[in-house]
């Protein structure tokens, strides 16, 4: 069946909802006849109207010529329900409810009214296309199409074959995908495939530190915008999406690497699920929502630039102190503020290795410095030296984040969890590294892929911060990958697949 893609010109798909639009107006607009069919029929003619509003609005910013845009339109195909005759159907497209029998009857039917050359591909985001295509007499004509709402903005396609789809298959899908204009990748049928299972690294972490009482959620969420440059904190992220939805996500996850520890869900999710606290849709989460507009605690105010002068370890960061006219000092004389740059370490532990009384340290993380300082604060210190440090920061124009001592900073922690989980894919061969950092940036909104990102902040020291945080805390949840240990004894990029057995023959 090669060159597959290139003949494919009638689909059906069935499901009209917003997945089932988008994709209709995807392939639409994309040159191919398109059949909707919905188990409700008058689905069908709300859909149809409404993919043609979308291609007319296209059409109005002229993003599509008027001809595209009528031709688009004339081939919206309605039809008799989900197993109405089926001849002339190239790929069947199914975006009906996310559950195993339900899909496996709607195949199991298809199989009878479509020809035996007709492929079958399923939008499911959390099942095993291998166990949905368990249910039909040919298993290898099924494959996964994950598409991302909406559609028509989410570039990104997973492309999922299952343990017996027909090795020819997921090349010309990739091509298919491409050729709508859209982004496809190759994910093997793992559970959450491969923006799901990546995603883990950012939520994960998130919600372990607020376990661990380090800052509240939109203390986390500020640092992870304004550090790491993401669009979306990792608590709004979870409002957003709906934390009964996310908790069965990273409980479905984990059970499915069988409690592997660096994709563990925290105790903290079941509780505020069965209280209601979904995010935006029930009006409260990790934060409150008046008239879907998300209420956010205000900043603490930083106390004055301090009278007593200031220590930095960190070269770099007394001369920003010093340009904002604090009185910065070269060495730790008494009375003085003592401020140390963290890299993978808690503050107690950097005091300790510098030999400096704790009393009047606080740690500053390394990563941030012109966009949020994050200033951690230990038990052992002393609150005169901890207000003038964070007034010291605040004097210079840049916002600060006041957060309890941990391991390693909130970034760093964050960071190291994204790049390490993708790692973690990589090694398992779910996934080629260009095709995790492409589905990461489109399916993620990252300002980077992880692996590239990891490239960029240097491999050796995300490694240092991962064995600091499990020294320091002996959970396994922090074990680096070999895929990461590895290309940092080699010298290697994390996004180098490095030389293979295959690379020998």
């Amino acid at each position: 069946m090669t060159e597959w893609a290139g003949r494919v010109g009638r689909i059906r798909v069935i499901g009209t909802g917003v997945m089932g639009r988008g994709i209709v107006q995807l392939a639409a607009t994309g040159g191919v006849t398109v059949e909707l069919a919905d188990a409700q029929p008058e689905a069908v003619a709300a859909a149809i109207d409404h993919v043609g509003a979308m291609v007319d609005r296209l059409v109005a910013k002229d993003k599509l010529s008027e001809e595209a845009g009528r031709a688009a339109k004339e081939r919206l195909v309605p039809v008799d329900g989900p197993h109405a005759p089926a001849d002339g159907v190239d790929l069947v497209i199914e975006a009906v409810r996310e559950d195993l029998e339900t899909k496996q009857t709607l195949f199991a039917g298809l199989e009878k009214v479509c020809g035996p050359d007709t492929i079958f591909a399923t939008n499911t985001s959390s099942l095993s296309v291998t166990e949905i295509a368990a249910g039909l007499t040919d298993p290898t004509r099924l494959i996964g199409l994950h598409f991302f709402n909406p559609v028509p903005l989410m570039r990104l396609v997973e492309v999922v074959p299952g343990a017996r789809t027909a090795e020819w298959l997921p090349s010309e899908a990739l091509k298919l995908v491409r050729s709508w204009g859209h982004e496809p990748v190759l994910a093997k049928d793992a559970p959450g495939f491969l923006v799901n299972h990546a995603g883990r690294g950012l939520n994960t972490e998130a919600l372990q530190m607020l376990s661990e009482s380090r800052a509240e959620p939109a203390e986390i969420d500020r640092i992870a915008r304004d550090v790491l440059g993401l669009k979306l904190g990792p608590f709004e992220l979870l409002d957003l999406t709906g934390l009964d939805v996310s908790h069965a996500v990273l409980e479905s996850i984990w059970n499915g690497f069988h409690a592997e520890p660096r994709l563990r869900p925290s105790w903290l999710t079941r509780p505020r699920v069965a209280a209601g606290l979904f995010g935006r849709k029930t009006g409260e989460g990790f934060y409150r929502y008046v008239d879907g507009k998300q209420e956010v605690p205000p900043e603490p105010t930083a106390p004055p630039a301090p009278t007593m002068p200031v220590y930095a370890a960190d070269e770099r960061l007394g001369r920003l102190l010093s340009a904002a006219g604090v009185d910065v000092v070269p060495d730790a004389y008494p009375d003085t503020v003592l401020l140390v740059t963290l890299r993978g370490e808690s503050t107690v532990e950097a005091a300790r290795q510098l030999e400096l009384p704790a009393s009047r340290v606080c740690g500053v993380d390394a990563l941030g410095y012109e966009s949020r300082f994050t200033l951690s604060v230990h038990p052992g210190l002393d609150p005169h030296y901890g207000r003038a440090a964070w007034g010291a920061l605040a004097a210079t124009g840049t916002p600060v984040t006041v957060v309890r001592d941990g391991a390693a900073p909130i970034a760093q922690r964050l960071l190291a969890s994204i790049i390490n989980t993708a790692c973690y894919i990589a090694d398992q061969g779910l996934a080629v590294p260009t095709d995790i950092d492409t589905a990461v940036r489109l399916g993620l909104g990252y300002p980077r892929g992880p692996l590239e990102w990891g490239d960029l902040i240097g491999p050796e020291k995300v490694l240092r911060i991962l064995n600091g945080l499990l020294r320091a805390t002996g959970d396994p949840r922090y074990r680096p990958s070999t895929w990461l240990t590895e290309r940092v004894a080699l010298n290697l990029p994390l996004a180098n697949t490095g030389t293979r057995p295959a690379d020998l023959a």
